[in-house]
């Protein structure tokens, strides 16, 4: 049977690191599955994460504990280290497209279709925002013998021109909190909003960068070279 969220909703660290175990086999999949401290640097990531975590290695290997009693997500031992993977599609029981919703979701806080769209390039291709919404009203109108909805359509906040979408992987929403975070980082304006976006997508590219290097220098038995801070003025 399907994982089921409304008996045992996922904690905010548990959806964080299953979120960046999904989020890391698409975008850099010549180092998944993730070595725990692989895991670590995704989840505190300061791009592309909504809200900003700093998990520690006993919180992500908690949380890996218990996903792995959820059937969601896989512990695979290697002669050098263990590595773990999700198994979120068939856990839960949705298609693969609808998981990288779902995931982005975990990842990044609610977000519009178009939002998601733009936001799953490097995931996966969808034909266009219709074909994002198609998948998202199945995950609202999901049925009861199912597990029931795994997302809600949130009332469109003030000023706002589309409404956004959230997950209920963690169980219900705060509809007022959500709309409150909202209001109060509204008013950037869209020459920021398209800033920070690029921003963000500087900083995965970078972050996945380092992964890789962390990954070959674990399999060669090397430490990894030490960042150097950037030169202040």
């Amino acid at each position: 049977m399907p994982f089921d969220p409304r008996n045992i909703p996922l904690t905010p660290v548990e959806a964080r690191v299953l979120a960046t175990l999904m989020e890391k086999a698409r975008t850099v999949p010549d180092s998944y599955p993730l070595t725990l401290n692989s895991l670590i640097t995704g989840c505190n990531q300061k791009s592309s994460r909504d809200p900003v975590m700093e998990i520690s290695e006993g919180e992500a290997q908690e949380a890996l504990d218990s996903l792995r009693m959820k059937t969601l997500a896989v512990q695979i031992s290697g002669s050098r280290s263990t590595r773990w993977e999700h198994n979120f599609p068939r856990g839960i029981g949705v298609p693969d497209q609808s998981a990288v919703l779902l995931a982005l979701l975990m990842l990044r806080g609610p977000q519009t279709a178009g939002e998601l769209r733009i936001n799953s390039e490097r995931w996966h291709r969808f034909a266009d925002i219709s074909s994002v919404e198609a998948f998202l009203d199945e995950l609202r109108e999901r049925s009861e013998e199912k597990g029931g909805p795994l997302v809600v359509l949130l009332p469109r906040a003030p000023g706002a021109r589309e409404s956004r979408w959230a997950h209920l992987l963690c169980g219900p929403v705060d509809v007022a909190a959500l709309q409150s975070a909202a209001s109060a980082s509204g008013g950037a304006g869209g020459n920021a909003s398209a800033l920070q976006q690029r921003v963000d997508t500087l900083e995965a590219e970078v972050a996945q960068l380092r992964a890789t290097v962390q990954m070959l220098c674990e399999s060669l038995g090397v430490e990894p070279p030490a960042i150097q801070a950037a030169p202040t003025e």
